[in-house]
């Protein structure tokens, strides 16, 4: 089965297809993201939006960090605190109130007939300030439940852990293998 990812990261591409065990090609396209705090509805935006651009089956993604104590901001909005904002800013948003956070995911595969949403989520607490840098942004403030330290600084083995709690690619995997023709 052939799916295009759509995302301008190569890196992600490059974890989709070791974890789908499938060759997945990927292609950069500036999609008109609709603002909403409901991962779902982003998604299914998305997937029209790529699907009518491509005209072939898409895998898209869109992240969220919730703070417990913001209610669900900045919820997918994150990578806009991030653009706007230093880290320890985005830390310091939450000093004296709960550092309680979800990272959430959803993942739509669409055929230009059906769209799947597969969702995964973490939970966690926003760090005192950002760890080291690893490129990946929200990882230098996010640490999950029963760590000690943010996502940045994980080994290999935890990272890859933690990365499938929050992208649900063992679903992915399943369901395209389920309905390849």
């Amino acid at each position: 089965m052939k799916v295009l990812l759509i995302t301008g990261n190569k890196e992600k591409a490059k974890y989709f297809s070791k974890y789908l065990d499938m060759d997945i090609e990927h292609k950069d396209i500036d999609l008109n993201e609709i603002q909403s705090l409901d991962l779902k509805e982003i998604i299914k935006h998305k997937a029209a939006e790529a699907y009518s651009i491509v005209k072939k089956p898409v895998l898209v993604e869109d992240i969220s960090l919730e703070f417990k104590a913001l209610g669900r901001l900045p919820g997918p909005f994150i990578k806009f605190f991030v653009k706007e904002l230093s880290l320890q800013e985005i830390c310091d948003l939450v000093n004296g109130k709960s550092r309680e956070a979800t990272v959430k995911c959803a993942i739509g595969y669409y055929d230009g007939e059906k769209l799947q949403i597969f969702e995964g989520k973490l939970e966690g607490r926003i760090a005192e300030s950002p760890g080291k840098d690893n490129n990946f942004d929200w990882d230098r403030i996010f640490i999950p439940n029963g760590y000690e330290i943010p996502r940045s600084e994980f080994k290999e083995e935890d990272y890859k852990e933690t990365y499938l709690k929050i992208r649900r690619l063992d679903l992915v995997k399943k369901y395209l293998e389920e309905n390849s023709n």
